[in-house]
């Protein structure tokens, strides 16, 4: 009993280590489990610690603290591992995710209520002393069991049989055995491989397609079909095909997309619809914003970034030389947006350029129904002007989801200093979203933007716009659900038959609800669209579906 006593705080301490790289995610949230694997990554400390002590004294505090240390950094690596594809349904990348945290911070910081944010910073910190103080109390009940000889070599026989079934087991030779977790050092190990590969491409330039049929298409497309019709082209976030591939989203977007549907019947519009596939998930919606722009595939922050560096064909760019006025509203700026040199837009209205006096709705603050209208007014108003091409990425349903403002029927009251009733903003603040599911927090935004659309219809019937709406990625894995496909709906509402059958010939349907497969990819759509808004034959022959420039 007496030998129990003693061996239970080293088999606690073994415990400890080899769950602090071995852990899983409780999917779809930030809560962690165990599974029952083995951390090689410990054995081999185990193994090298007891053969450090056969000839060296126990380590030093500073010794200690050093692996601690280390233990530490190669936890956090195992939790973004396993915690980003529940969240985001894509891989962790430290390299560009990183750099994103003093963003996602400040918007925490701000959307919740300042007692809630230091009382979740307070007990994050404590949570992560504790997560090193209890891998040093660990380490160090090892390195003194080890100064016992018989500890010291069953723990290195038992660790080097690990090890050795580690190696049997990655090159095939034994089938069973113990489960293994991927070791956290592959996870630096290749996050470091990225940022060299990264570095090289941005000097060699060997991330980017050519871009020569972009340019080709962009340089032939003489929008002839459009009639000098304005084109708005609206990104709403985060909009994807689960709005049609979760049942219990759906049935709460169905509404508004019965008001929409509604408005463009009403209002004697068509309206065709597709499912195109986005170049990113669960966030980074500048890469599906600027793969559309320029026809051209943009899949990493690295693309972007070299992108942007480069002079490229841009739809803004092509539209203005057929005598278009274009500009970009984007009610999520916060600061200067040098990229949109690189577009080429005449006029960029970022959140201080709106204007908007109202109460605000969480981090994101500007309603998208006061945007559309503060564009309608200051851009779209009037016949004495050139048509404009507008670029409008929307923030309403960008996450959290909420909350999400009322909808008003009153469009001039919108541009109010009291844009909506005092009760329906109350409702509005006090619905918060629900951190853990935000399955309908989500899908309530997403019936927000498809009913503030409707009401647009019906608000400009008298005019005759084409206007193209599209998601640009979709939610994160938390709302839409383990392996969901990258798919993003696409609809173009218009009176023009002509660009209606183009659009139908491509794969469109007419209808609301496009068909699963979808007609290609985002730099796909770019080409389908300027097919449809220019003369026949303009445009060089398009690729057979599937294939890429």
């Amino acid at each position: 009993m007496s030998r129990l006593r003693a061996a239970l705080p080293i088999l606690a301490a073994l415990f400890l280590l080899n769950a602090a790289l071995s852990f899983h995610n409780v999917w779809p949230t930030v809560f962690i489990t165990w599974r029952y694997e083995i951390s090689v990554e410990i054995a081999l400390l185990v193994l090298a610690l007891a053969l450090y002590r056969e000839r060296f004294p126990p380590l030093g505090r500073a010794a200690l603290r050093a692996l601690a240390a280390a233990l530490f950094v190669l936890a956090l690596g195992r939790y973004a591992e396993v915690t980003a594809p529940a969240l985001y349904g894509r891989p962790v990348n430290l390299y560009w995710d990183a750099q994103h945290i003093p963003k996602v911070i400040a918007m925490l910081a701000t959307a919740a209520a300042p007692w809630l944010v230091a009382l979740g910073a307070l007990a994050l910190v404590a949570l992560l002393a504790g997560l090193f103080l209890a891998l040093r109390w660990a380490l160090a009940r090892v390195d003194r069991a080890l100064a016992d000889r018989r500890w010291r070599r069953g723990l290195a026989a038992g660790a080097a049989g690990l090890v050795a079934l580690y190696a049997l087991s990655q090159a095939r030779v034994v089938q069973r055995g113990p489960t293994f977790s991927l070791p956290v050092s592959v996870t630096y190990l290749r996050q470091a491989r990225f940022v060299a590969e990264a570095y090289l491409e941005q000097r060699t330039g060997r991330t980017l397609p050519p871009g020569e049929r972009a340019a080709a298409m962009l340089a032939s497309a003489d929008l002839a079909r459009l009639r000098g019709a304005d084109v708005l082209l609206i990104f709403i976030e985060s909009y994807g095909a689960a709005v049609y591939d979760s049942p219990e989203i759906a049935h709460v977007v169905q509404e508004g997309r019965d008001r929409l549907g509604a408005a463009v019947t009403d209002t004697g519009r068509q309206i065709v619809s597709a499912f195109v596939t986005s170049p990113t998930f669960g966030g980074s919606s500048w890469l599906a914003h600027v793969t559309l722009l320029t026809g051209t595939t943009v899949a990493d922050n690295g693309s972007y970034s070299l992108m942007l560096t480069q002079k490229r064909a841009t739809l803004p760019r092509r539209f203005a030389a057929a005598g278009y006025r274009t500009v970009a509203v984007m009610p999520g700026l916060k600061a200067a947006w040098p990229e949109g040199a690189f577009y080429g837009f005449d006029r960029i209205y970022g959140e201080a350029d709106l204007d908007y006096r109202g109460p605000e709705f969480g981090w994101w603050r500007i309603p998208d129904q006061y945007s559309l209208a503060r564009l309608d007014a200051l851009e779209l108003a009037g016949t004495e002007r050139a048509p404009v091409l507008v670029f409008f990425p929307t923030i309403s349903t960008h996450t959290p989801f909420g909350p999400t403002p009322p909808y008003q029927p009153d469009w001039e009251r919108v541009l109010s200093d009291t844009p909506f009733d005092a009760e329906a903003v109350a409702e509005s603040l006090a619905d918060l979203p629900e951190w853990t599911n935000l399955q309908p927090s989500y899908a309530r935004s997403v019936a927000y933007s498809l009913t503030y659309l409707a009401g647009y219809l019906r608000a400009r019937a008298d005019r005759d716009p084409v206007i193209v709406v599209l998601g640009d990625h979709q939610p994160q894995a938390s709302v839409t659900g383990p392996n969901a496909r990258w798919d993003v709906p696409v609809h173009v509402i218009t009176r023009n038959d002509a660009i209606v059958d183009v659009l139908l010939e491509a794969g469109f349907v007419a209808r609301l609800t496009p068909v699963d497969e979808p007609i290609g990819r985002m730099e796909d759509l770019t080409a389908v669209l300027l097919r449809a808004f220019s003369s026949p034959g303009a445009l060089p022959a398009p690729l057979p579906h599937g294939a890429s420039e």
